[in-house]
Parts: structure tokens; sequence; C-alpha cells
């Protein structure tokens, strides 16, 4: 399994935060405008349950992370088309690939946290 995210394409209803995700305090778009996983080992790990490792690669720097997910099943679509379809998450800490920017808050503590959860919902579609 291979994804591909266009980093300037992350949303979060505040266009000031939005600037400042795209820029070189976070996901650097303009020097890197792909982050990517890409599976190396796909278990089932009983029932419907799955375990999906892999690296993940931001700002250019790959690590090896482990999602754990659930295989939802396999059906047909309206259009004929086969289909399977899981949902996925993790959880990794953004500063093992560089995302390092943070600001100390007056009452303590920092605006940024470091964990970071992911989370996949995937259809695959049999070419």
């Amino acid at each position: 399994m291979e994804v591909t995210i266009d980093p300037s394409s992350i949303e979060t209803r505040d266009a000031k935060r939005d600037t400042h995700l795209r820029a070189a305090d976070f996901f650097d778009t303009e020097n890197h405008p792909v982050i990517s996983f890409r599976s190396t080992r796909v278990e089932f790990a009983g029932g419907e349950r799955l375990r999906v490792t892999g690296d993940l690669t931001i700002l250019g720097q790959s690590r090896p992370v482990t999602l754990e997910g659930t295989y939802d099943g396999a059906f047909t679509d309206p259009w004929g088309g086969s289909r399977i379809a899981f949902e996925a998450r993790t959880e990794i800490n953004r500063e093992d690939w560089g995302l390092n920017w943070n600001v100390a808050l007056e009452s303590g503590g920092v605006l940024v946290g470091k964990k970071v959860q992911l989370e996949l919902t995937v259809e695959a579609v049999k070419q």
C-alpha cells in the first residue's frame, strides 16, 4: 500500500494557520511537496483486526510506523467494481520528523503538542 498526501491541501478552517503550516516552520511545502506512507508488511491480527507497518516520510525523513486497523470487508460497488475497505490509526511524535516549531504560553506549557493522531479510512478498487 502506498499513500501520498499533498501537505498544501491541509485545511484547518483558519487561513492564517493554514499558511503557517505550509511554511518552513512546519511542512515547508515549497521544498517538501509530498508526505508519503509505503507499507512494508500487512498482518492480520485476528478477526477483522490488522496491523500495517511501513515507512512514513515527512520533510524528506522516513521513519517506521505501525498502524492498527480493521478490515471492513469486500464488496461490489454500483458500477461493478470490486472494492475492499479498511480503517487504521496510529499516534506519532511530530518532532521525530523535525516538526519542532512551538511557542511557550504565558500560563505555562506550549502552544503545539508533540503527539499527532493519524487516521485513515480507505477504499481500494481492484484494477
